[in-house]
């Protein structure tokens, strides 16, 4: 159990520094970690985590804290919080403070500008791996592709989104 806590510590807190643009970024390294490394679980359970975690209120990381629990229990849960939010939050009180101090100056604006598609493009690639892992047949991606969609083009709350794909598996609808 000691083993696996560090394991989790180490994990979390490297993805913790690397969470930059959100914590979303972070989801391909931390599903690899956790599923193709360690196989602490499979991705659909990932997906399923993930999921609870969008759909609950809260801080939408609420999936480091399951992956802890799932993972080594209460102390997991413990572990995995600390070591994701504790070193980021460090880093931004000096990088907010370094910031503030050079605000005047012209290359943080194109700092700025720069880290903008960076940031696009590594949650583009968690909405892929989560897709990936969540879609196990064609009327699966094509009701990611539709949720997308109405997700980007419309104000549908992204709860009813997550309710009408609770009941659509309800039904069975897609089942392989």
């Amino acid at each position: 159990m000691n083993d696996t806590l560090v394991s989790l510590a180490i994990i979390f807190s490297q993805l913790s520094l690397l969470a930059f643009g959100g914590g979303n970024t972070i989801l391909p390294e931390m599903q690899r970690q956790v599923v193709e490394v360690h196989h602490w679980m499979p991705a659909s359970e990932f997906s399923a985590l993930f999921a609870l975690a969008q759909a609950a209120p809260g801080p939408n990381l609420m999936i480091v804290t399951l992956i802890g629990w799932h993972v080594a229990g209460w102390a997991g849960m413990l572990v995995t919080s600390i070591a994701k939010f504790g070193p980021s939050s460090l880093v931004t009180v000096l990088a907010l403070h370094a910031w503030d101090r050079f605000k005047d100056r012209p290359w943080r604006r194109y700092a700025q500008l720069g880290l903008v598609p960076v940031t696009a493009g590594i949650v583009a690639a968690s909405a892929a791996l989560i897709a990936k892992a969540s879609n196990p047949n064609a009327i699966a991606w094509a009701i990611t592709a539709f949720t997308a969609v109405l997700a980007t083009k419309t104000r549908i709350h992204p709860l009813w989104l997550l309710a009408a794909g609770s009941l659509i598996g309800l039904t069975g609808f897609g089942q392989v």
